[in-house]
Protein backbone atom coordinates (compact mmCIF):
# COMPACT_ATOMS: atom_id res chain seq x y z
CA UNK A 1 0.00 0.00 0.00
CA UNK A 2 1.72 3.51 -1.03
CA UNK A 3 2.01 6.72 0.58
CA UNK A 4 -1.03 7.82 -0.54
CA UNK A 5 -3.24 4.93 0.41
CA UNK A 6 -2.48 5.27 3.88
CA UNK A 7 -3.38 8.73 4.46
CA UNK A 8 -6.39 7.89 2.84
CA UNK A 9 -6.55 5.19 5.67
CA UNK A 10 -8.66 3.17 3.64
CA UNK A 11 -12.21 4.14 4.08
CA UNK A 12 -15.22 2.85 1.52
CA UNK A 13 -17.30 5.62 0.26
CA UNK A 14 -21.16 4.55 0.30
CA UNK A 15 -23.24 3.95 -2.58
CA UNK A 16 -23.65 6.78 -5.13
CA UNK A 17 -26.64 8.62 -5.21
CA UNK A 18 -28.89 7.39 -8.02
CA UNK A 19 -28.73 10.85 -10.21
CA UNK A 20 -25.70 12.37 -10.23
CA UNK A 21 -24.58 15.68 -10.73
CA UNK A 22 -24.48 16.78 -13.99
CA UNK A 23 -26.32 13.96 -15.85
CA UNK A 24 -29.47 15.77 -16.90
CA UNK A 25 -31.75 14.80 -19.92
CA UNK A 26 -29.79 16.67 -22.53
CA UNK A 27 -26.28 15.06 -21.64
CA UNK A 28 -26.62 13.22 -24.76
CA UNK A 29 -26.50 16.23 -26.49
CA UNK A 30 -22.67 16.50 -25.56
CA UNK A 31 -20.02 15.54 -27.50
CA UNK A 32 -16.73 14.55 -25.77
CA UNK A 33 -14.65 14.20 -28.61
CA UNK A 34 -15.89 17.70 -29.80
CA UNK A 35 -14.69 19.08 -26.29
CA UNK A 36 -11.32 17.32 -27.16
CA UNK A 37 -10.89 19.00 -30.18
CA UNK A 38 -11.45 22.09 -28.87
CA UNK A 39 -9.10 22.03 -26.12
CA UNK A 40 -6.29 20.48 -28.28
CA UNK A 41 -6.40 23.12 -30.68
CA UNK A 42 -6.92 26.05 -28.57
CA UNK A 43 -3.55 24.77 -26.04
CA UNK A 44 -1.53 23.59 -29.80
CA UNK A 45 -2.65 27.39 -31.44
CA UNK A 46 -1.47 26.18 -34.75
CA UNK A 47 -1.07 27.71 -38.20
CA UNK A 48 0.04 25.82 -40.90
CA UNK A 49 1.73 24.03 -41.91
CA UNK A 50 0.70 20.64 -40.03
CA UNK A 51 2.92 18.01 -39.21
CA UNK A 52 1.64 15.28 -42.13
CA UNK A 53 -0.27 11.82 -40.98
CA UNK A 54 2.96 9.69 -41.09
CA UNK A 55 4.29 12.41 -37.93
CA UNK A 56 0.57 11.71 -36.21
CA UNK A 57 1.52 8.16 -36.74
CA UNK A 58 4.68 7.92 -34.99
CA UNK A 59 4.01 9.95 -31.95
CA UNK A 60 0.80 7.80 -31.26
CA UNK A 61 2.71 4.74 -31.58
CA UNK A 62 5.05 6.20 -29.14
CA UNK A 63 2.80 7.20 -26.62
CA UNK A 64 1.16 3.48 -26.74
CA UNK A 65 4.90 2.39 -26.01
CA UNK A 66 5.10 4.73 -22.98
CA UNK A 67 1.78 3.33 -21.86
CA UNK A 68 3.12 -0.36 -22.37
CA UNK A 69 6.50 1.33 -20.27
CA UNK A 70 4.83 3.60 -17.80
CA UNK A 71 8.40 3.82 -16.17
CA UNK A 72 9.67 5.44 -19.04
CA UNK A 73 7.15 8.11 -19.66
CA UNK A 74 7.60 9.39 -15.75
CA UNK A 75 10.83 10.06 -16.34
CA UNK A 76 9.47 12.69 -18.66
CA UNK A 77 7.84 14.12 -15.61
CA UNK A 78 9.38 15.20 -12.05
CA UNK A 79 9.01 13.29 -9.28
CA UNK A 80 6.76 14.27 -6.37
CA UNK A 81 9.05 15.42 -3.94
CA UNK A 82 10.47 13.62 -0.80
CA UNK A 83 9.33 15.72 2.05
CA UNK A 84 5.51 15.77 0.67
CA UNK A 85 4.56 12.00 1.69
CA UNK A 86 6.22 12.70 4.95
CA UNK A 87 4.07 15.75 5.61
CA UNK A 88 1.14 13.67 4.44
CA UNK A 89 1.82 10.58 6.94
CA UNK A 90 1.66 13.67 9.56
CA UNK A 91 -1.70 14.84 7.95
CA UNK A 92 -3.12 11.63 8.02
CA UNK A 93 -4.62 11.01 11.26
CA UNK A 94 -7.54 12.65 12.60
CA UNK A 95 -5.79 14.46 15.38
CA UNK A 96 -3.42 16.68 13.23
CA UNK A 97 -1.05 17.61 15.08
CA UNK A 98 -0.33 21.18 14.41
CA UNK A 99 3.09 21.90 16.14
CA UNK A 100 4.97 19.08 14.64
CA UNK A 101 3.45 19.53 11.05
CA UNK A 102 5.37 22.74 11.54
CA UNK A 103 8.51 21.56 12.27
CA UNK A 104 8.49 19.21 9.12
CA UNK A 105 7.40 22.45 7.16
CA UNK A 106 9.97 24.75 8.42
CA UNK A 107 12.55 22.38 6.38
CA UNK A 108 11.57 23.38 3.49
CA UNK A 109 10.96 27.56 3.04
CA UNK A 110 8.73 27.11 -0.19
CA UNK A 111 5.97 25.21 1.23
CA UNK A 112 6.12 27.78 4.23
CA UNK A 113 5.65 30.67 1.90
CA UNK A 114 2.41 28.81 0.20
CA UNK A 115 1.14 27.88 3.56
CA UNK A 116 0.87 31.45 4.67
CA UNK A 117 -0.24 32.27 1.37
CA UNK A 118 -2.88 30.62 1.58
CA UNK A 119 -4.14 31.38 5.41
CA UNK A 120 -4.45 34.78 4.24
CA UNK A 121 -6.52 34.98 1.36
CA UNK A 122 -10.22 35.61 2.14
CA UNK A 123 -11.56 32.38 1.66
CA UNK A 124 -10.12 31.62 5.05
CA UNK A 125 -9.95 35.24 6.92
CA UNK A 126 -13.41 35.96 8.64
CA UNK A 127 -15.24 38.71 6.65
CA UNK A 128 -14.77 40.84 9.40
CA UNK A 129 -10.89 40.24 10.34
CA UNK A 130 -9.19 43.47 10.10
CA UNK A 131 -6.14 42.82 12.08
CA UNK A 132 -2.76 41.61 10.65
CA UNK A 133 -2.29 38.96 8.30
CA UNK A 134 -1.82 35.41 9.70
CA UNK A 135 2.27 35.51 11.00
CA UNK A 136 2.03 32.16 13.04
CA UNK A 137 3.05 29.11 10.63
CA UNK A 138 1.14 27.26 13.35
CA UNK A 139 -1.78 29.63 13.53
CA UNK A 140 -1.68 29.32 9.56
CA UNK A 141 -1.95 25.40 9.70
CA UNK A 142 -4.97 25.79 12.55
CA UNK A 143 -6.65 27.94 10.41
CA UNK A 144 -6.59 25.89 7.06
CA UNK A 145 -7.23 22.50 8.70
CA UNK A 146 -6.49 18.91 8.20
CA UNK A 147 -8.23 18.90 4.57
CA UNK A 148 -6.85 22.41 3.75
CA UNK A 149 -3.56 21.22 4.06
CA UNK A 150 -4.20 17.89 2.38
CA UNK A 151 -5.38 19.87 -0.99
CA UNK A 152 -2.63 22.36 -0.63
CA UNK A 153 0.44 20.26 -0.23
CA UNK A 154 -1.02 17.84 -2.94
CA UNK A 155 -1.30 21.12 -5.06
CA UNK A 156 2.94 22.11 -4.32
CA UNK A 157 3.29 18.62 -4.94
CA UNK A 158 1.90 18.35 -8.22
CA UNK A 159 3.10 22.15 -9.52
CA UNK A 160 6.60 20.91 -10.61
CA UNK A 161 5.56 17.96 -12.40
CA UNK A 162 2.94 19.59 -14.75
CA UNK A 163 4.66 22.91 -15.27
CA UNK A 164 8.34 22.72 -15.35
CA UNK A 165 9.01 21.39 -18.81
CA UNK A 166 11.14 22.05 -21.76
CA UNK A 167 10.29 21.64 -25.71
CA UNK A 168 8.35 24.19 -27.63
CA UNK A 169 4.88 23.37 -27.41
CA UNK A 170 5.38 21.11 -23.88
CA UNK A 171 7.03 24.84 -22.39
CA UNK A 172 4.18 27.00 -24.16
CA UNK A 173 1.47 24.72 -22.74
CA UNK A 174 2.05 23.28 -19.27
CA UNK A 175 1.05 26.30 -17.20
CA UNK A 176 -1.92 26.40 -19.26
CA UNK A 177 -2.38 22.19 -18.68
CA UNK A 178 -1.59 22.95 -14.64
CA UNK A 179 -4.14 25.36 -14.32
CA UNK A 180 -6.83 23.48 -16.26
CA UNK A 181 -5.70 20.46 -13.34
CA UNK A 182 -6.31 22.84 -10.35
CA UNK A 183 -9.56 23.99 -11.83
CA UNK A 184 -10.56 20.03 -12.59
CA UNK A 185 -9.04 19.10 -8.91
CA UNK A 186 -11.30 21.60 -7.15
CA UNK A 187 -14.37 21.02 -9.54
CA UNK A 188 -14.30 17.31 -8.93
CA UNK A 189 -14.02 17.85 -5.29
CA UNK A 190 -17.16 19.68 -5.10
CA UNK A 191 -18.75 17.42 -7.03
CA UNK A 192 -17.74 14.03 -5.64
CA UNK A 193 -20.32 14.28 -2.04
CA UNK A 194 -23.37 14.32 -4.19
CA UNK A 195 -21.63 11.16 -5.70
CA UNK A 196 -20.96 9.60 -2.29
CA UNK A 197 -17.14 9.52 -3.55
CA UNK A 198 -14.21 10.66 -1.64
CA UNK A 199 -13.43 14.23 -2.13
CA UNK A 200 -9.61 14.04 -1.64
CA UNK A 201 -9.36 11.19 -3.99
CA UNK A 202 -11.16 13.34 -6.28
CA UNK A 203 -8.87 16.21 -5.78
CA UNK A 204 -5.71 14.04 -6.15
CA UNK A 205 -7.22 12.54 -9.23
CA UNK A 206 -8.35 15.79 -11.11
CA UNK A 207 -4.25 16.91 -10.70
CA UNK A 208 -3.07 13.64 -11.48
CA UNK A 209 -4.95 12.97 -14.63
CA UNK A 210 -2.98 15.07 -17.16
CA UNK A 211 0.19 13.65 -16.36
CA UNK A 212 -0.29 11.38 -19.34
CA UNK A 213 -0.78 14.65 -21.46
CA UNK A 214 2.15 16.48 -20.53
CA UNK A 215 4.23 13.56 -21.27
CA UNK A 216 2.27 13.51 -24.71
CA UNK A 217 3.32 17.05 -25.53
CA UNK A 218 6.56 16.28 -24.66
CA UNK A 219 6.29 13.62 -27.50
CA UNK A 220 4.57 15.86 -30.34
CA UNK A 221 7.68 18.37 -29.46
CA UNK A 222 9.67 15.71 -29.96
CA UNK A 223 8.43 14.39 -33.39
CA UNK A 224 7.88 17.95 -34.58
CA UNK A 225 11.28 19.96 -35.00
CA UNK A 226 9.72 22.26 -37.37
CA UNK A 227 5.97 24.42 -36.68
CA UNK A 228 4.18 22.09 -37.75
CA UNK A 229 2.03 20.56 -35.23
CA UNK A 230 -0.63 17.39 -35.49
CA UNK A 231 -3.95 18.82 -36.18
CA UNK A 232 -6.28 16.15 -37.36
CA UNK A 233 -9.37 14.70 -35.49
CA UNK A 234 -8.36 11.22 -35.45
CA UNK A 235 -4.84 12.30 -33.94
CA UNK A 236 -6.66 14.54 -31.42
CA UNK A 237 -8.86 11.18 -30.14
CA UNK A 238 -6.15 8.94 -29.50
CA UNK A 239 -3.93 11.40 -28.12
CA UNK A 240 -6.35 12.06 -25.84
CA UNK A 241 -7.04 8.27 -25.30
CA UNK A 242 -3.44 7.24 -25.07
CA UNK A 243 -2.67 9.97 -22.56
CA UNK A 244 -5.55 9.14 -20.31
CA UNK A 245 -4.18 5.60 -20.45
CA UNK A 246 -0.39 7.30 -19.30
CA UNK A 247 -1.57 9.02 -16.49
CA UNK A 248 -3.51 6.19 -15.13
CA UNK A 249 -0.16 3.71 -15.48
CA UNK A 250 2.09 6.34 -13.94
CA UNK A 251 -0.66 7.07 -11.24
CA UNK A 252 -0.26 3.48 -10.24
CA UNK A 253 3.63 3.34 -10.54
CA UNK A 254 3.63 6.01 -7.61
CA UNK A 255 1.58 4.11 -5.57
CA UNK A 256 -1.45 6.59 -5.92
CA UNK A 257 -4.53 4.34 -4.41
CA UNK A 258 -6.30 2.06 -6.45
CA UNK A 259 -9.43 3.98 -6.50
CA UNK A 260 -7.46 7.13 -7.88
CA UNK A 261 -6.13 5.26 -10.71
CA UNK A 262 -9.27 3.49 -11.87
CA UNK A 263 -11.31 6.64 -11.98
CA UNK A 264 -8.59 8.11 -13.96
CA UNK A 265 -8.28 5.14 -16.26
CA UNK A 266 -12.42 4.99 -16.49
CA UNK A 267 -13.44 8.52 -16.32
CA UNK A 268 -16.09 9.01 -19.16
CA UNK A 269 -16.55 5.58 -19.91
CA UNK A 270 -19.81 4.01 -19.26
CA UNK A 271 -20.78 2.50 -16.09
CA UNK A 272 -17.55 4.23 -14.11
CA UNK A 273 -17.54 4.02 -10.58
CA UNK A 274 -18.37 7.26 -8.63
CA UNK A 275 -15.26 9.10 -8.56
CA UNK A 276 -14.56 8.48 -12.18
CA UNK A 277 -17.90 10.20 -13.18
CA UNK A 278 -16.67 13.13 -10.60
CA UNK A 279 -13.43 13.32 -12.44
CA UNK A 280 -14.98 13.37 -15.70
CA UNK A 281 -17.39 16.33 -15.29
CA UNK A 282 -14.92 17.68 -13.13
CA UNK A 283 -12.70 17.60 -16.36
CA UNK A 284 -15.46 18.70 -18.38
CA UNK A 285 -16.09 21.79 -16.25
CA UNK A 286 -12.94 22.81 -15.89
CA UNK A 287 -11.78 22.60 -19.92
CA UNK A 288 -14.93 24.95 -20.64
CA UNK A 289 -14.34 27.15 -18.12
CA UNK A 290 -11.03 28.09 -19.89
CA UNK A 291 -12.44 28.45 -22.88
CA UNK A 292 -14.89 30.34 -22.29
CA UNK A 293 -12.94 32.49 -20.06
CA UNK A 294 -10.36 32.58 -23.07
CA UNK A 295 -13.85 33.77 -25.49
CA UNK A 296 -14.11 30.90 -27.25
CA UNK A 297 -17.25 30.36 -26.50
CA UNK A 298 -20.23 32.18 -24.91
CA UNK A 299 -21.50 30.82 -21.07
CA UNK A 300 -24.45 30.02 -22.26
CA UNK A 301 -23.50 28.54 -25.43
CA UNK A 302 -25.10 25.25 -25.98
CA UNK A 303 -22.05 23.50 -26.70
CA UNK A 304 -20.82 24.47 -22.93
CA UNK A 305 -24.36 23.70 -20.77
CA UNK A 306 -25.41 20.69 -22.63
CA UNK A 307 -27.22 18.75 -19.84
CA UNK A 308 -25.48 20.54 -16.70
CA UNK A 309 -27.88 20.58 -14.11
CA UNK A 310 -27.82 23.04 -11.51
CA UNK A 311 -25.13 21.95 -9.18
CA UNK A 312 -23.16 21.41 -12.12
CA UNK A 313 -23.27 25.37 -13.58
CA UNK A 314 -22.79 26.06 -10.28
CA UNK A 315 -19.16 24.32 -9.93
CA UNK A 316 -18.85 25.91 -13.37
CA UNK A 317 -19.41 29.34 -11.95
CA UNK A 318 -17.23 28.61 -9.35
CA UNK A 319 -14.31 28.06 -11.36
CA UNK A 320 -14.29 31.61 -13.24
CA UNK A 321 -10.46 33.05 -13.50
CA UNK A 322 -11.26 36.21 -11.85
CA UNK A 323 -12.51 34.54 -8.40
CA UNK A 324 -9.80 32.34 -6.27
CA UNK A 325 -10.33 28.91 -5.83
CA UNK A 326 -11.27 28.03 -2.63
CA UNK A 327 -10.71 24.63 -1.02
Amino acid sequence: MGWLDKLLGGAQAPAPDPAPAGAGADAAAFDPAELDAAWYRWLASASPPRATQQIEGRILDELARLAQSPVAGAALVPRVPEIIPQLMRTLRSDDMNAAELSRQLSADTVLVAEVYREANRPAYLPRYHAGPPVDSIQGAIMLLGQNGMRMLLARVAFRPIVSMQNGRLARRVAPIIWRQSEKSALAASLLAPGLRANAFEAYLAGLMENVGLVVAMRVVDQACSDDALPWSDPFIAGLFAQARILSARIAALWDFPETVVEAIAGAGQPDAPPLAQALALGDRLARLRMLVDAAKFADDDPFVVAGLDDKALAVFDKLRDEEEDEI
